[in-house]
């Protein structure tokens, strides 16, 4: 017997198979999801990066790091919160390692991944502030298509309802993960009713993110993080209240879902930051070997070895970088001439970051009689090492 029959006509699908096998290769459609969010991350992150002045690529060395420890994080997050599926009585704890049967915390994801992408800024000499706002359109978008791995899972919807856009659900196989239960007909076995498609409304509230971040980036040019804690109030806030839709098992805080109450914190905190934290975009000078822009002006195209100049910039990468202001990157841009190294402790990047700029406003040593002198090195004549930075 199928409940079919007893769903409205107007209603929302769901798929009754999450797994296909490709010869001896199962192929999960909540894996593809997560590779596909991860790809359309790297894509912005690197137009966003690369706008900010830093060489193309950068991002791959920030994703080698970033996606395994935000899987990582997204995966002990949901153990921890959910112990007993594992540990507890009839639990399993070799299930803990079984990410393709879902189960990823997008709280431990992010805390995981911020660690990752830490790591890397810092060996990159990148301020870690402008890791995280390149990121910040990037992640929602991710967020956004990995939800539709849990519509192939029929997991995690909301509680019965009545609504022309009211979700179907199929009763899955224990015994065959990926797969309905069927009836004697072969017909996938759905639930009663009709129920809250909480994955839809959590993917469109994240392109909603999406595009409040790159509006007020663009309009009030967020620096310093701001943008990164744009993301996380916007994204909060959405799953504050979709959270309080979902009927599935959660442990739970004074009657209300362990999630509710991680939204809400996070939520304060990122604005309580966002408050706080001032300053304008830091834009990105690369040192070293990098640190030639191509000219924007005409050249006699027959008179240039372009074959030279392509394999040049596929193996050139920078030393490091120099913070500058919008400006003076954009001038950079357009004259090749380092500007001046005028930035003060007021200018530097907040926490002590990467800048190249000295304590001091002037570019030279001075001797013990206060008379100015030429620093000939080239670490102190075009900006600091990496090694003299923190990120």
């Amino acid at each position: 017997m199928t409940y079919a029959s007893l769903s409205p006509q107007a209603a929302l699908p769901s798929p009754s198979t999450a797994v296909w096998q490709l010869g001896p290769v199962p192929i999960r459609a909540y894996a593809l999801c997560i590779i596909i969010g991860i790809v359309l991350a790297c894509w912005v992150t690197e137009r966003r990066l690369r706008q900010r002045g830093v060489a193309p690529g950068a991002v791959l060395d920030i994703a080698v790091w970033a996606v395994p420890a935000g899987i990582i994080g997204a995966r002990i997050y949901h153990v921890i919160t959910s112990p007993e599926k594992y540990f507890g009585a009839g639990g399993d704890p070799m299930k803990a390692f079984a990410i393709w049967e879902g189960g990823l915390g997008i709280w431990g994801a992010v805390a995981g991944g911020a660690v990752g992408a830490f790591i890397a800024a810092r060996q990159l000499g990148i301020p870690f502030g402008v890791v995280a706002d390149a990121l910040a359109p990037g992640l929602p978008l991710a967020q956004a298509v990995g939800r539709f791995g849990n519509w192939f899972n029929n997991e995690l919807f909301g509680g019965r309802t009545t609504l022309p856009w009211g979700l179907e659900i199929h009763r899955m196989d224990p015994d065959n993960p990926g797969h309905a239960l069927r009836d004697d007909a072969g017909q996938p076995i759905l639930e009663p009713g009709l129920y809250q498609p909480t994955f839809l409304y959590e993917a469109l509230w994240n392109l909603g993110v999406v595009a409040l971040v790159l509006v007020l980036d663009r309009r009030l040019k967020l620096g310093r993080g701001r943008a990164f804690a744009l993301y996380v109030m916007g994204y909060t806030a959405g799953r504050f209240w979709i959270e309080l839709m979902r009927t599935d098992e959660a442990n739970q805080i004074l009657g209300v879902r362990l999630n509710v109450w991680t939204a809400a914190l996070v939520f304060l905190g990122a604005l309580i930051y966002f408050v706080r934290v001032r300053g304008p975009q830091e834009f990105l000078i690369p040192l070293g070997a990098a640190a030639t822009p191509v000219p924007t002006g005409t050249s006699d195209l027959s008179q240039v070895d372009l074959s030279a100049r392509e394999a040049s910039a596929r193996t050139a990468a920078p030393e490091g970088y120099r913070v500058v202001s919008e400006e003076q990157y954009h001038a950079w841009r357009d004259s090749g001439v380092l500007p001046a190294e005028s930035v003060g402790d007021d200018d530097r990047p907040a926490g002590g970051s990467v800048a190249a700029a000295d304590d001091a406003p002037s570019t030279g040593d001075e001797a013990e009689d206060g008379t100015p002198q030429t620093r000939d090195d080239r670490a102190d004549a075009t900006g600091a090492r990496p090694a003299d930075r923190d990120s």
